[in-house]
């Protein structure tokens, strides 16, 4: 009986390092005839690999990829690459997969795939030996693609940076070898490798603030880094950075996509650039592209490395790492694109194609392609790649693009997906933080609300209100505008209409926002009535048409200090609603200091500063805008997480087991005159004016002034308490809402900037460490305000007060917490289209 060899070839695709030295290498393709493995090794030093190949020669009579065939192992010298390849047949396939082992195999060996079978583009098949592809589980990736005829597997030109050429006709022979990506080993055999890992945060759901970044844009401007640390993975890991983020108080950091990307054939045609990397090359490796200059020279297995140190920074320092994801599509595009990986692999088996046309690719990504996850293998392939970020890169959670796509059996969207289901059973990703982004482009696409538990999902319906309610009703429909009381109410708490969708799912299923990386910052909101896109270089006809933004008069940058205080009032009205409202905020990173784009609502391709974060202020001396919202944002924040009102996993109204609504005792509804809200209020969308009462027996009730009318209004506050401003959105114009008839001025905001009062010698995060302390007691220290003179209107631009007719009070309603009459002690002006949190007073409460 023959010895058992010494190695086992493993069960699920990819490059296994084995004991003996060596390693198995697997991969799946369906369809395919041939497949090899090819590993590269430079000339001038001595093949591992010389006993085992034969060497072809160029000059025979039989191409070599047909005389490729004859031999188990054979070589190629290709001279003007200066590099040796050795290719390994694979034996195949058993259940879809190939098999070979390797004699020697060693950390940061350069391999690739190739792969034969038959050319028939009208049925989508399209093998092609003449191209290598990467190992869709590599685990680093080495060179990018270049735009080139032979990176593509049907025969074409390139003529001033254009692809001419039929994708159905003739295939290509020349030979992609130096035009594209290779894959690179990684050794992860090491049993030492989790040690010294600082514990994960595990921010509950419902104390979740999460930020939304982008690792180069977040860094690449920042003062308070070397040169060599901007804009990389290092840079977001500096402690100055954590500190910054600590100072501003968010808990989790999402970061757009950081696994490698590859540009999409139409920008490489017009010379751009992917900058926000929703084109993935692989699922497996990091973008090199982030890494410090030194981790790229030293090669793949150092810039992984500098993730994971990153990850491992942020949990340090306290905060959950969520990574978007781009499982829907790849960066192959149409059948017009690359040949990559996939297409070459089994194009098949990975995409979706049309019913009617199997030639065709079906695309409800707007990208070209659509990965195929009515496939088990597909499924099998995203889930191996999550579970590696979470367990070796250490990540917390998962936001997945365009999700829609990844739920669609048959073409039709389901919540039962098998894909939703393999993410809620496993052990270690069924416990992470899920976040679909609920649509794509295709037929049905807009999902909000329905992939159910354990999922969060960006709620566009929130995004729309709260810009509809502050922004484009005041300043466009005033009188006569889209968003009332009853659909503020309706984000306020929550989204029960979107997000209550079975018994146990909670609030936090809604992750609100205002803004994101795709559209406008919310400063831009504010400052641009229409979209400007012409950098873009598609006529400005890219991006979103749809934006619910206003310009208070003037497009685009104003020193007008009206127009300038409308803007800064209008976003904290918005940011305040976001951080006032049950559910899970999302802020876009550079919205806390009022960051700009210069109205480019789809800067997907600006790779500069356009989409670079300006640090300026930050060290300027002197006082500034900058600051003053960042402050405001900081100190919100702080006073959301210090509330246990809004650490519930609940709605305020819930589902009952059968589906019915439940009434709650937790919130109260008042209009200004101190009535409660009868059925005509909550359908009259001119009912804009309103009090929302929290109300707990642990500690002291909270309530939210909402005045979305013109002028200052006078609101009956609920008498059994007195009441305190804990927050207020009008303070950035140097007013607050008050007692009696009249608005105060706002407590003297500081003259100079604390983040650029800082000796030379002293880094910036010594200084942020040490003004966090200030910053918090200054926040917990929420006094009433003291009176002081009513400022005139040239100073605070407010206009006449709007009065409200006297009305009786109303009859308890389901929708209603019950009816107090109102008090003159307890009579407030609050300033005009403006939001307040107020505090009970004479409670045992929370420090705030």
């Amino acid at each position: 009986m023959k010895n058992p060899p010494l190695h086992r070839y493993a069960t699920r695709p990819g490059l296994y390092f084995t004991d003996d030295g060596g390693a198995d290498a697997v991969v799946r393709s369906e369809t395919a005839d041939h497949i090899w493995l090819c590993v590269y090794e430079p000339i001038d030093r001595p093949s591992a690999f010389y006993n085992e190949a034969v060497r072809l020669f160029k000059g025979s009579p039989v191409p070599w990829t047909q005389e490729v065939r004859l031999f188990p192992v054979c070589s190629r010298i290709i001279e003007s690459l200066y590099v040796r390849e050795t290719l390994f047949a694979m034996s195949g396939p058993n259940y879809g997969l190939w098999y070979v082992h390797l004699p020697k195999a060693w950390d940061g060996m350069r391999y690739a795939y190739r792969v034969d079978g038959p050319w028939n583009p009208t049925h989508d098949v399209r093998f092609n030996p003449y191209k290598i592809l990467l190992d869709p589980y590599g685990k680093g990736i080495d060179g990018n693609m270049k735009l080139d005829p032979a990176a593509f597997s049907y025969a074409c030109d390139i003529d001033n940076g254009i692809v001419h050429g039929q994708p159905d006709g003739e295939m290509s022979t020349l030979d992609s070898l130096g035009s594209m990506p290779v894959s690179v080993a990684i050794d992860d055999r090491d049993t030492n490798k989790h040690e010294g890992e600082p514990s994960h945060p595990h921010v509950p759901w419902s104390k979740t603030v999460i930020y939304e970044l982008h690792v180069k844009g977040f860094t690449a401007n920042a003062p308070w880094l070397p040169q060599e640390l901007r804009g990389t993975y290092a840079g977001l890991a500096h402690p100055a950075t954590l500190s910054y983020l600590q100072t501003l108080g968010v808990t989790s950091i999402e970061l757009l996509p950081i696994q490698a990307k590859q540009d999409e054939l139409f920008l490489q045609q017009r010379g751009r650039h992917n900058y926000w990397g929703y084109s993935t090359l692989g699922y497996f490796s990091p973008e090199p592209s982030y890494a410090t200059e030194a981790a790229q020279r030293s090669g793949p297995r150092a810039v992984r490395q500098e993730v994971i140190d990153m990850v491992r920074a942020l949990h340090e320092a306290g905060f959950e790492v969520i990574m978007d994801v781009v499982y829907n599509h790849t960066c192959e595009g149409g059948i017009d694109g690359p040949t990559v990986c996939w297409r070459g692999l089994d194009e098949l088996s990975y995409y979706r194609h049309q019913h009617n046309n199997p030639g065709r690719l079906e695309d409800t990504t707007g990208c070209g392609n659509t990965l195929d996850f009515t496939n088990t293998h597909v499924i099998t392939f995203a889930i191996d790649s999550l579970r590696y970020w979470a367990k070796r890169i250490g990540v917390d959670g998962f936001r997945f693009d365009l999700a829609a796509s990844l739920a669609r059996l048959d073409g039709d969207f389901t919540k039962h997906h098998p894909f939703l289901y393999a993410l809620r059973s496993d052990m270690l990703l069924g416990n992470l933080k899920l976040i679909m982004e609920p649509w794509d482009v295709g037929y049905q696409g807009w999902r909000t609300g329905q992939f159910g538990m354990p999922f969060g999902e960006w709620n566009d319906a929130f995004r729309n209100a709260v810009r509809q309610f502050w922004l484009t009703d005041p300043v466009e429909r005033p009188g006569n505008g889209e968003t009332g009381m009853q659909e503020m109410a309706t984000r306020l708490c929550g989204s029960a209409d979107l997000f209550a969708t079975e018994p146990g799912r909670g609030a936090p299923s809604s992750i609100n926002f205002i803004s994101c990386h795709d559209g406008f910052t919310t400063a831009d909101l504010t400052t641009y009535a229409r979209k400007h896109n012409e950098d873009n270089g598609e006529g400005n006809n890219d991006g979103s048409n749809v934006n619910y933004s206003v310009n208070f008069g003037h497009e685009g940058p104003s020193d007008d200090p009206i127009i300038r205080r409308n803007r800064e009032r209008a976003i904290l009205n918005m940011l305040g609603t976001l951080l006032l409202s049950l559910g899970t905020p999302m802020l876009q990173a550079g919205d806390e200091f009022g960051n700009s784009q210069g109205g480019n609502n789809n800067a997907y391709c600006q790779d500069n500063d356009t989409t670079w974060l300006q640090w300026d202020w930050i060290d300027t001396q002197a006082e500034n805008r900058q600051i003053h919202l960042f402050e405001s944002v900081s100190q919100l924040i702080s006073i959301r997480k210090s509330l246990t009102l809004f650490h519930t996993e609940d709605f305020y109204s819930r589902l009952s087991q059968i589906g019915l609504f439940k009434q709650s005792s937790r919130v109260q509804w008042f209009l200004p005159d101190g009535t409660t809200p009868v059925e005509h209020d909550w359908s009259n969308r001119q009912s804009r004016s309103f009090i929302m009462r929290l109300t707990s027996q642990q500690s002291a009730d909270l309530l939210i002034v909402v005045n979305g009318d013109q002028g200052d209004t006078r609101f009956h506050l609920p008498p059994d308490s007195p009441w305190q401003i804990a927050w207020s959105s009008s303070q950035a114009e140097g007013i607050e809402p008050a007692p009696g008839d009249t608005v105060h001025m706002a407590s003297h905001a500081p003259d100079v900037n604390w983040m650029a009062t800082k000796p030379a010698r002293h880094a910036l995060s010594d200084v942020i460490t040490q003004a966090q302390r200030a910053t918090y007691m200054s926040t917990s220290a929420m006094t009433p305000s003291s009176q002081t003179a009513s400022p005139t209107t040239d100073d605070i631009a407010v206009a006449a007060q709007h009065t409200k007719p006297e009305r009786q009070s109303a009859p308890d309603d389901a929708k209603t917490g019950g009816t107090i009459a109102a008090s003159e002690h307890n009579m407030w002006t609050v300033p005009e289209y403006s939001i307040t949190l107020m505090r009970q007073v004479g409670t045992t409460a929370e420090a705030m």
